[in-house]
């Protein structure tokens, strides 16, 4: 029988150990996370242009004009698009490369490198690259006269109803390479004795994509949602270098907002309260999601300590 002192000593380890593991990560997390969310609270309910002391107060008014500007609220609407677009069209294309690439063929790993290359250029350089296509008579217009489409060609930039689809169009290109190597990640991850079990009992190929690879693969299906999600809702670099917002804010979202009334007008306590906002965006999409999408991924998947 154990002693009570042995099974307090073997506790008090316990937290000593957990404590000495977790601290160092716990104040990183404090004072580059906690901290600059609290600081932003504070300082979105000043007027202040970035220079002197917060001594002009103003509660929430800078959120009530935030809500109460129209080219704010289609910065919303902009950014909830791209958001919508992206799980839309870019789930169903990556899971198709993803299932293609997944199969055996002379070439598969050079188009694996070329399917993934986008992602690891710089959005930056992505941007600037784009822009020299997409420009009037540049090389997208040039193309697509020569294959006898030059009636669509259109100002990919400079048309109010086009802009953000155009802006979408360049954002899938670079970051749809990452969810095809994360699904297809999760696709080595399922058995093949699934498969061919099923193949055996005389299930199709699509059968067995729909009712086994499909399933077992919703984990990273789920997280890859998560993760675009919350990257459309951040979304920023891209849309600046290309349009900045434009033209006439048709392309605005909400970070580009947020850095135009902030940096931009030196209205620093107006931008705060956007990040403010955003960042409630994020967060409340964040709880939402992980209270009815991922519970089901994390449920068991902590386990107790071991002393």
């Amino acid at each position: 029988m154990t002693r009570p002192s042995a099974w307090h000593g073997r506790r008090l380890r316990k937290k000593i150990e957990l404590t000495i593991l977790l601290a160092p990560a716990l104040v990183l997390f404090v004072g580059f996370v906690l901290v600059p969310i609290v600081i932003a609270a504070y300082y979105s309910v000043f007027n202040w242009t970035g220079f002197g002391p917060l001594n002009d107060f103003v509660g929430v008014h800078n959120y009530r004009v935030a809500f109460g500007d129209p080219v704010f609220l289609a910065a919303i609407e902009h950014t909830i698009t791209i958001a919508v677009l992206s799980l839309v069209i870019q789930l169903p294309l990556s899971l198709g490369v993803a299932l293609l690439l997944n199969r055996r063929f002379r070439g598969r790993t050079l188009m694996r490198i070329v399917v993934f290359a986008p992602y690891v250029l710089p959005p930056a350089v992505t941007a600037v690259m784009w822009s020299l296509l997409l420009q009037p008579a540049g090389f997208v217009d040039q193309v697509m006269k020569s294959a006898g489409l030059g009636g669509l060609v259109n100002q990919w930039l400079a048309n109010t109803h086009l802009v953000l689809y155009t802006n979408f169009v360049v954002l899938t290109w670079q970051y749809i390479g990452f969810g095809i190597v994360l699904l297809l990640a999760g696709l080595q991850g399922i058995p093949t004795e699934l498969k061919e079990a099923a193949a055996i009992d005389g299930a199709t190929p699509w059968q067995a994509t729909r009712r086994i690879t499909l399933p077992l693969l919703g984990p990273t299906i789920r997280i890859w949602i998560f993760l675009t999600v919350i990257g459309s809702l951040q979304v920023f670099d891209v849309v600046w270098i290309l349009t900045g917002g434009g033209p006439a804010n048709a392309s605005t979202t909400m970070s580009t907002y947020m850095f135009l009334n902030g940096f931009r007008s030196l209205e620093f306590g107006y931008g705060t309260a956007i990040a403010v906002i955003l960042f409630f965006f994020c967060f409340v999409f964040s709880l939402l999601y992980q209270r009815f999408a991922l519970r089901r991924d994390t449920v068991g998947a902590l386990t107790r300590a071991v002393g």
